[in-house]
């Protein structure tokens, strides 16, 4: 009897360490899965990398676009100046009545406003203050306002030309005061860019370059550019004739008809007279 109990308890001692030991090596296996659950969010990670990979190939397919949007607003030219022609000339300090002159007539405000917004070059030839004292006294005193204006705007080139562009310019050249056949100018130059400049009056001289750039050039000049249709010399006028010279006498075909009938009446009455005379003388004779 007492055999069969230990034996009974032996057999439910295995037992339980069987279960025991099964138990605990369950719990084991949990830790081995997690690797397995977690591997899969891997591939998200690589998605940001994939990405950016079409994403290069964008900008070379947009620069073929923006490149002739851009073209067009460079091709017209250099860009306007920001250049002052009063301030170019106040700072040389001896152009006092070319800046007054500018002024007044608001040619000045004119170069300024082109050679700032439409990008028009501009040419300017400015005579200095001795130029000016050479002129005849009363010279721009005895000009109207209009004349005033064409004698400023004759030393304005509707174009920028550097000292080196005049050896290739084709005369004669326009100005801003006249239109195409009216107010022209006849510049040369020479390989040493001495500037003659001509306007059938007066024959100037450039004699300095005061400023230059793609827009504007100020060119010191040594006289007043004279323009023809302002100071062309006039032509005298015909002496009268005097009053008391005698008409002269009328050609034979066309003398008047009345001049004839008054020259045979006084032949008649001459022819008259001498008969009268005559017998008169005869009739005395014969009485004696």
């Amino acid at each position: 009897m007492m055999k069969q109990l230990l034996l009974s308890f032996s057999a439910l001692l295995v037992f339980f360490l069987h279960c025991t030991t099964a138990l605990a090596q369950s719990p084991a296996v949990s830790p081995a899965l997690p690797p397995v659950v977690l591997s899969p969010p891997q591939p998200p990670a690589l998605s940001p990398v994939q990405l950016p990979v079409p994403s290069p190939p964008q900008p070379p397919a947009l620069s073929p676009i923006q490149i002739p949007l851009l073209s067009p607003a460079l091709s017209p030219g250099p860009a306007p100046s920001s250049a002052n022609v009063t301030a170019i000339l106040e700072k040389a300090g001896k152009f006092n009545t070319l800046i007054w002159l500018l002024g007044n007539t608001k040619v000045g405000d004119q170069i300024n406003t082109q050679i700032s917004t439409s990008g028009q070059g501009i040419t300017l030839f400015a005579p200095t203050d001795k130029a000016f004292s050479r002129l005849k006294s009363g010279t721009l005193n005895a000009l109207s306002t209009h004349q005033t204006i064409q004698l400023v705007q004759f030393h304005v080139l509707p174009t920028c030309i550097s000292l080196s562009q005049f050896q290739a310019v084709s005369n004669p050249l326009r100005t801003q005061a006249g239109l195409s056949d009216s107010f022209l100018l006849n510049v040369t130059a020479s390989s040493s860019n001495h500037v003659s400049i001509s306007t059938g009056l007066v024959n100037a001289t450039v004699t300095a370059n005061l400023y230059t750039d793609s827009q504007l050039a100020v060119y010191e000049v040594d006289k007043v550019l004279l323009p023809l249709q302002v100071f062309s010399p006039k032509s005298p006028a015909p002496a009268p004739v005097p009053s008391s010279s005698p008409p002269p006498p009328p050609s034979p075909q066309h003398r008047p008809s009345s001049i004839t009938s008054v020259d045979d009446s006084s032949a008649t009455s001459l022819i008259r007279h001498a008969a009268l005379s005559f017998g008169v003388a005869a009739i005395a004779a014969f009485s004696l």
